[in-house]
């Protein structure tokens, strides 16, 4: 079936695919499908001039459209790399890593490397030299979930 729609359609076969995918775009946005979509056209584009003559067989076509497929998504992400401006709180989805400097009390001692502390709302564990409840220590570092500390 697919093949007969493709033999009818001749070089508007990958305009349709191209079509298609572009409205997938919207579908499912991530900017990923319109480098792919764009790809389709441009091989439909060439397809339209080539499409009588005795080279331009469908593997052919399948790798102008992979190539161009893959230059047009590099170019895209190249080119939105570089539009990324600096954000004004770079920590703002990385909570562990805006508490690093900060100071809090102990809320269990640390035994074997591991305690807690509160801060503001939250219960934290922290690893770091074995300390009594209640000592006061300062954040070094934060990996995920679990913070660093050393006796303030």
């Amino acid at each position: 079936m697919i093949g007969r729609i493709i033999a009818e359609l001749g070089p508007w076969s990958w305009w349709v695919l191209g079509m298609l995918l572009l409205a997938a775009e919207l579908v499912m946005p991530g900017v990923f499908l319109v480098w792919i979509g764009l790809g389709a056209i441009l091989t439909g584009a060439i397809s339209l001039l080539l499409w009588e003559t005795g080279f331009w067989t469908w593997q052919l076509q399948a790798l102008v459209f992979a190539a161009s497929a893959i230059v047009f998504t590099l170019a895209g992400r190249r080119y939105f790399s570089r539009l990324e401006t600096e954000s004004d709180q770079p920590l703002l989805n990385q909570r562990g890593a805006s508490l690093v400097g900060r100071t809090a009390v102990l809320a269990e001692p640390i035994r074997e490397g591991r305690g807690r502390i509160r801060l503001d709302d939250t219960f934290w564990l922290v690893s770091g030299p074995d300390l009594p409840g209640g000592a006061r220590v300062r954040i070094v570092s934060a990996n995920g979930q679990d913070l660093r500390v050393e006796e303030a």
